[in-house]
């Protein structure tokens, strides 16, 4: 078998992963991203015992138990450049043998559940929604830089999305499914549709402060698309990476996702922490 380079492959002095800052046995099967570092504390505060507290620029993790369940919740920071590294080195941390620098012969699967933010382009769809990603459709170039199949549902969604964007030059979407066992757990009795991954909080996702927008009538495109029973119900900024890498690397991802605002009614929550802790106390207790 063939070794990972050291440059291809950052390994501290210590023995961890470059940016995570973490070891192999720091890490459990089940992993909760969140995007604010502050918000790792938000999750972990509901674990019975934490064993384990690092952190390394934005990435924050804990390591704890829920009764005798290992989790681990790590923060990613914003944006799918950010997921490219913490998804690649989450899969090395559990895939490859550090002291050979080769991928182990037996190889695992982490549950990845994204918990995050997120705004609402249905007007059917209040605030305070926890909404569920059945698809990621992403509008940022991550994917571009990698090789990933798609499949038939997702091939026929991608065909429409392609078809109904077709004037927004210069973009590439991707679209990748959620995990269906997640989908079945998680994402039981919950709301569900597709999420618009943007490469960035303003123009990509359809807002105007000073700098003038490309794409005029962003949100409202997104708010029309709709393939079969599929419609785009939310934007954020991690959702589509997490899910094509996830693939694309053998593991399972799904997202949850908070609504904060209504893109359509220009309205954004007067108390965001109690929907985000919610979504939070939602998923726990569905582990």
């Amino acid at each position: 078998m063939n070794q990972i380079s050291n440059a291809d492959l950052i390994i501290n002095q210590d023995g961890s992963i470059y940016h995570l800052n973490l070891l192999p046995e720091d890490i459990a099967d089940t992993v909760i991203t969140v995007g604010d570092p502050d918000r790792v504390s938000e999750v972990s505060r509901y674990f019975d015992r934490i064993e384990l507290k690092k952190g390394k620029r934005e990435f924050i993790t804990h390591t704890g138990y829920l009764g005798s369940r290992r989790i681990t919740v790590l923060s990613t920071g914003i944006g799918t450049d950010n997921i490219d590294i913490v998804l690649n080195e989450l899969d090395a941390l559990v895939n490859i043998d550090f002291k050979t620098r080769q991928v182990n012969n037996m190889l695992k699967s982490l549950d990845i559940i994204r918990i995050g933010t997120s705004g609402a382009v249905q007007e059917d769809i209040p605030m305070g929604s926890i909404i569920v990603s059945e698809f990621g459709l992403g509008l940022d170039a991550l994917m571009q830089y990698y090789v990933h199949e798609v499949s038939g549902d997702e091939r026929i969604l991608l065909d429409a999305v392609k078809s109904h964007f077709h004037h927004l030059k210069g973009i590439t979407p991707y679209i990748t499914a959620a995990d269906h066992g997640l989908l079945e757990t998680i994402g039981k009795d919950l709301l569900k549709g597709i999420t618009v991954t943007a490469p960035g909080f303003y123009s990509p996702q359809g807002r105007e402060v000073r700098a003038k927008t490309a794409f005029p009538g962003l949100v409202d495109l997104f708010r029309t698309f709709s393939s079969g029973r599929q419609r785009i119900t939310n934007l954020e900024m991690e959702t589509a990476g997490i899910y094509a890498l996830a693939k694309a690397l053998g593991h399972k991802a799904i997202s949850v996702n908070a609504i904060l605002a209504s893109r359509v009614k220009f309205e954004f929550s007067s108390n965001p922490a109690k929907i985000i802790d919610g979504a939070i106390q939602m998923v726990l207790a569905k582990l």
